[in-house]
């Protein structure tokens, strides 16, 4: 099978719950090179998948995720059938398939030790030259790369900006993640003379993958894994 050179966001979730095994299995059967994931800490100090700080947009729960332990989490429905996965399931079930893109879901010290503990869970499967740790908390990817100098790291961003590569080099950041609409040629050929892996964000309509044929080296990062999948293949000479 073509492997599809893209981020799965959150897995599947146009067609399964986001951020849930079902939905990271479907990312693996579309062969997509890499796949995007959001960790909190449980109250009991556990990593946990799931996107919001809260739970009632996606299971049958309702407060913040670092009020409930692991067991209480792991009653919770998502969807129909789902539960809420630790980190290390979900890497259990990815490992050697594809690289995942860690989004800490940190926000100043909202969790203690959430640093340390997903690098636990990353060293302790020997998945460190699989993953990218990503974060908008910059001082969290420095923190990171205080904990462990071979992990990659990237920086999320709101928009773009010159001014963070001086920052990227000092923390050893090889990744940046940008909003489609402040994807420019200037902020392109930055990147690539800073040795840095751009990703853009989120390339579902037709107007954005389309836009991705001007910046070839670019990695997308989609909700229409089907979508862009043929996109994709359709256009693959035009997109390595």
């Amino acid at each position: 099978m073509n492997r599809i050179r893209g981020i799965a966001h959150r897995g599947d979730p146009a067609r399964y719950p986001e951020n849930t095994l079902s939905s990271f299995q479907s990312a693996l059967d579309a062969a997509f090179t890499h796949m995007e994931l959001d960790v909190h800490l449980s109250k009991d100090g556990v990593p946990v998948v799931m996107h919001d700080h809260t739970l009632q947009r996606m299971s049958d729960g309702k407060g913040p995720i670092r009020n409930f332990t692991l067991e209480q989490l792991k009653r919770l429905k998502v969807g129909e059938t789902e539960s809420i996965p630790t980190l290390e399931e979900a890497f259990r079930l990815v490992r050697g398939r594809i690289t995942v893109l860690v989004e800490l879901k940190q926000t100043g010290n909202l969790y203690e030790g959430l640093e340390e503990k997903v690098l636990e869970v990353v060293t302790g499967l020997d998945m460190v030259d699989q993953v990218v740790i990503t974060s908008f908390d910059h001082y969290a990817l420095a923190k990171m790369r205080r904990l462990n100098g071979q992990v990659p790291i990237g920086l999320l961003m709101s928009g773009s900006s010159p001014a963070v590569f001086p920052f990227m080099k000092e923390i050893g950041s090889g990744y940046m993640s940008i909003p489609h609409a402040y994807l420019t040629e200037p902020c392109v050929d930055d990147c690539r003379e800073n040795g840095v892996q751009l990703i853009t964000r989120p390339v579902d309509s037709e107007d954005t993958m389309n836009k991705m044929l001007q910046f070839p080296s670019v990695l997308a990062s989609t909700n229409q894994l089907e979508r862009w999948q043929q996109f994709y293949l359709e256009h693959k000479d035009r997109l390595q």
